[in-house]
This record gives structure tokens, sequence and C-alpha cells, in this order.
């Protein structure tokens, strides 16, 4: 909602100006406020960018803090969340993940993020070329004429906030999100298990994601 914030006090500060991803801006509020106690209140900073308002808004209502006022100032926006018991939420997201591109893999990773910090049980199953994805060292290219100018791509993508794809999933990773490859997938596109860069990976095939899938509330193929 839309107030002043007036003279509220505050437990801490979030400076997140610069930014305009707004999944890398709640991910570390979500981070502060898990260090906080009950009733304390969270100021967030950051530019005035038009879809903060209205996401800030729908994560507070989804996990149940209370964003106590959004105002703003001379340098952007000013929210003032205060912390609140998570909403217990029986939801599960199942997403199938194939491409391993840069600007393909930034709205499956994204939503993901965006779930998981709504407090939506994640599963996500990599196969194709996206099992390269979970290898160490993996680093997504731009398709065709404009991989070379991969490195100036990522460099931008960083600088709004889209974080590197492995350490999205690590994000991910931290707020409970389940990860499986596809096993046929990792041989074809020459990913063997020990250098898988994440720990405790089902490799598995159809058959096993397919009954996650059967159990899940929204399904995503991407």
């Amino acid at each position: 909602m839309d107030e002043a914030i007036g003279t509220s006090t505050t437990a801490a500060t979030l400076d997140a100006r610069g930014k305009s991803i707004t999944t890398f801006v709640v991910y570390e509020a979500d981070r502060r406020l898990e260090q906080m106690a009950n009733g304390q209140a969270l100021e967030i900073l950051t530019d005035d960018f038009e879809p903060f308002r209205a996401d800030v808004a729908s994560w507070c209502e989804a996990t149940g803090h209370r964003l106590i006022a959004t105002a703003p100032t001379s340098e952007g926006l000013k929210f003032l969340v205060e912390k609140r018991a998570r909403k217990a939420k029986d939801k599960k997201l199942a997403m199938v993940i194939s491409n391993n591109g840069l600007e393909e893999l930034l709205s499956p990773l994204g939503f993901a993020l965006a779930a998981a910090l709504e407090g939506i049980e994640v599963h996500l199953y990599f196969q194709g070329p996206a099992v390269r994805v979970l290898a160490r060292g993996f680093s997504p290219k731009l398709r065709g004429w404009a991989r070379p100018f991969t490195r100036f791509a990522a460099a931008g993508l960083r600088d709004t906030g889209h974080l590197a794809a492995q350490e999205k999933i690590e994000q991910l990773r931290t707020l409970g999100a389940r990860l499986y490859v596809c096993g046929p997938s990792m041989v074809h596109f020459k990913v063997s298990k020990d250098q898988l860069a994440f720990p405790n990976l089902a490799v598995v095939e159809y058959l096993t994601f397919m009954a996650i899938m059967e159990q899940a509330d929204i399904h995503l193929y991407l």
C-alpha cells in the first residue's frame, strides 16, 4: 500500500538501488528477515521502478509479512516490511528445464526463484542440453551470431541483478528447491556424476519426475 513511512523504527536496512530484478531484491530481503524477530521492520531502498511496487506487495501478501508502507524518496522508493510468521503453503511447482543458453535460462530460474520466495515447494528437472547447467565450471552463452558478445551481456545482466545461473541455483537450494537431472541426457551430453557442481542431485528419468508432476499444482516447461 502507499502511505507515508513516517518515523517507523527499523531493525535493518537493505539498499538495493541500482538493481531492477525483483527476485534479486526480494531474495536479499528474505535473507535479512530470516535473521530478524517477528514484529521487527526491514527498510528496503530501491530505484523508482514500477514493478517493485507490485512485486514487493505480492511477496508480502504471499508470505504473510506486512507491508507497512511504500513511499517515494529523492533517490527512488522506500519499502517498510514488518516480519511476521510465514504463511503455511501447500503448493508445489514442477518445472522442466531443457535449454542452457544465457537468455533462455532467465525465465525458468526467475519463475522458480519467485515461487520459492513465495513459499511454494519447487522441483526442477534438468534435461537435454540443460544438464550442462549443473556441471562445475558451466558458463552459459548467447546463441548464434551473438555468442562473441556473451561476456558483455552477462556483465550487463549481473548489473541489473541477474546472477549467474549456478548462483541462482544455489539460491534455490537455500530456499529448499529440489533438483533432478536426466540420466540419459547426462550420457548424451557427456556430463558425468562426478562433474556435477551440486551435491545430492537426484539422477532420474521421466517416470520419477512424472510422479512428482502428478502431485504438483503448477507445471512449467521452459
